[in-house]
């Protein structure tokens, strides 16, 4: 049985998201948790939180949230009639990133899936606080939906690397897993320079690569561009990518691609959804 976290805002792109998460678990058992967390204040300074009494908490602060949560099950109802899906409404007063950790904890939460808005075409999308706060804060697989994706049976996997870092089998194992839900193919992308050639090093992790997805259909693709973010997209967009997988490990590299200077503003392609995996 598979537990899943789906923050949500009531916003339409949070509903994308649980929508699209239904869908890629279709035939999977799964726990779903949807969490809405009311955002707790501070006193000017920011360092005293603020804590209603518990009256006035159920009350006024989380009433609202508990009967938009209540619609939300409602709808979801309709849309989903598997009998091995489970859905689980949690009401937080809390900060995001510590309400989200306490369910983790709490539910053993395999996944957390969450929506995102974008833009029109490849124009750089602004990411709020709390999806970079999960990506770089929570050490939790993390698959982020653009407001404009759409699922399919994902068929095409990439996974950009440089070949530079050596990666754990966990984390390849849950590459591999993930790929075996559809039958996916798991495209190793190597954005490079022109000139460029692969160190000893490089050649090895490339190796053991290859060897750990021998059962899984995978290929190696070299990208020559000076600019690795243009690298990727331009690989995206040729080979219909269905979803992009990063390891968090390797934020400096892929500073580029998804991050600007601040982590609270990150770009990406905005209909194709991208996994984050964490290195322990």
């Amino acid at each position: 049985m598979k537990n899943i976290l789906l923050p949500t805002d009531f916003s339409d792109n949070s509903w994308n998201a649980i929508n699209y998460a239904i869908q890629f678990y279709k035939n999977t058992p799964c726990n779903f948790y949807i969490l809405h967390v009311t955002l707790m204040p501070t006193y000017i300074g920011g360092e005293i939180p603020i804590f209603p009494s518990t009256n006035i908490l159920e009350t006024t602060v989380l009433k609202q949230a508990k009967i938009e949560l209540t619609k939300l099950l409602k709808k979801i109802k309709k849309t989903d009639k598997n009998p091995d899906h489970h859905f689980f409404s949690i009401s937080k007063y809390d900060f995001f990133i510590d309400a989200v950790k306490t369910q983790i904890e709490e539910k053993n939460i395999d996944l957390i899936i969450m929506g995102t808005k974008g833009a029109t075409g490849f124009n750089e999308v602004v990411v709020g606080t709390n999806t970079g706060d999960l990506i770089t804060k929570i050490k939790c697989p993390v698959l982020i939906i653009p407001e404009k994706s759409t699922f399919s049976p994902p068929k095409e996997i990439a996974f950009p690397t440089d070949f530079h870092n050596f990666y754990q089998p966990f984390i390849l194992n849950n590459i591999s897993e993930f790929a075996e839900m559809y039958n996916s193919s798991v495209r190793l992308v190597h954005v490079a320079k022109k000139d460029e050639v692969l160190t000893g090093n490089q050649l090895e992790n490339k190796h053991y690569l290859h060897n750990y997805f021998t059962e899984n259909k995978h290929s190696f693709h070299r990208i020559t561009s000076n600019n690795i973010e243009d690298g990727v997209r331009c690989f995206v967009e040729s080979r219909d990518i269905d979803i992009i997988i990063m390891i968090a490990k390797n934020l400096t590299f892929f500073q580029r691609i998804l991050f600007k200077p601040t982590v609270e503003e990150i770009s990406y392609h905005t209909k194709v959804p991208f996994l984050v995996l964490h290195e322990e």
